[in-house]
């Protein structure tokens, strides 16, 4: 059967809100015709660089306008990148997905230090994701031929209630970037988060844009908001674990062939809810103690979880092949020296000008 790709918003909707068991038993159903149930991806995600973004997302500790006590780092070196990979594949991971807190990428010596931590992590037999930003076609296809397996650029909610959370850059700007992505072999993981103050038409906007791209992601990540201290949305409360399943439930029932990962906001989360989130067409997780700066279960507690449930990690490459690494001596694609200048729109936030305001008096 043929993924449908043109969903709309009224669709999602109608099954974000069936009756709550009739919505579980068809997301499952679905689940079960695409993947095996009882097998669940395990992903590490390494903060390559933290801290100093010059973004104003009104959920992260990493804007550099904003006072959240986080402790920044520079660009971590090739040998402690891997040094962390091996130590994440002896855990069980098959994944490293290394996230450096920029606003776009840019050529130069720290993205060829990228470059070959990706070719490193590779030659490990691990797959390799990177959230570095936005990205052109050319950086694209580098990160491509040094072996990168996935590239993650979340669209963090519908493209009306974006606006609403960030300012510094457009949701088309992400659309391209994913349209830059799907010009090589590198695969998408895009995704977005909930309790951020959206209405349930924004969660279904978020899965309409994200559904009708062709091919719909291949990884699609559902966070659960982890309100910081000194951020816009500080003051949010914890999403009910009931909206999480529901949107799990849904984007599995749009998205069949997706892997659909449980990321952020699992340490809110009882170890009931996480296996209605699995049995509902979750078969993903981030595992390790921390996503980026958030708080994340330790891999053992994890562990532990697996075996209650039965579930099996997944092995690297299953759902496509290793990608070759190509050495930067032999690289097709050169550094363009490009630095491309991205949307700034000129609206703006009031919550993320009074959190910028308050860093400044602390400061």
């Amino acid at each position: 059967m043929a993924l449908k790709h043109d969903w709309t918003k009224e669709e999602i909707l109608e099954i974000y809100n069936k009756p709550f068991m009739e919505l579980l038993y068809e997301a499952a159903t679905i689940h079960r015709q695409h993947h095996d149930p009882n097998t669940v991806q395990v992903s590490t995600l390494l903060s390559i660089k933290t801290g100093g973004c010059p973004e104003d997302c009104g959920y992260c500790p990493q804007a550099a306008r904003y006072h959240t006590d986080l402790e920044g780092n520079d660009l971590m070196s090739v040998n402690q990148v891997k040094a962390q990979a091996l130590r994440a594949k002896a855990s069980g991971s098959s994944r490293v997905c290394m996230g450096a807190a920029w606003r776009n990428v840019k050529d130069g010596e720290e993205f060829d230090n990228v470059l070959e931590m990706v070719r490193t992590i590779n030659k490990l037999d691990m797959e390799v994701c990177c959230t570095l930003g936005m990205l052109t076609e050319n950086q694209a296809q580098r990160l491509a031929e040094a072996g990168l397996y996935a590239y993650n650029h979340n669209l963090d909610s519908s493209e009306e209630y974006y606006k609403e959370v960030i300012s510094t850059r457009g949701y088309q700007d992400r659309l391209d970037t994913i349209g830059n992505v799907r010009k090589t072999n590198v695969t998408v993981c895009s995704g977005g988060i909930i309790g951020m103050g959206e209405s349930e038409a924004d969660r279904a906007g978020m899965l309409v844009a994200l559904s009708t791209l062709n091919p719909q992601p291949e990884s699609v990540p559902i966070n659960a908001l982890v309100p910081v201290e000194g951020t816009p949305l500080e003051e949010q409360k914890p999403v009910p674990i009931w909206d999480m399943i529901r949107m799990v439930a849904t984007t599995r029932i749009v998205m069949p062939e997706t892997q659909v990962r449980l990321s952020a906001g699992r340490t809110q989360m009882s170890r009931e809810g996480q296996a209605m989130c699995f049995f509902a067409g979750a078969n993903s997780i981030f595992a390790g103690d921390k996503l980026l700066t958030t708080p994340n279960p330790d891999v053992n507690e994890d562990m532990e979880m697996f075996k209650m449930l039965g579930l099996n990690p997944q092995k690297a490459f299953e759902k496509k092949s290793q990608p070759e690494s190509v050495d930067a001596k032999n690289s097709q694609f050169k550094s363009q020296g490009e630095k491309p200048k991205w949307t700034r729109p000129a609206h703006k936030i009031d919550r993320n000008l009074e959190a910028q305001l308050k860093a400044k008096t602390k400061a």
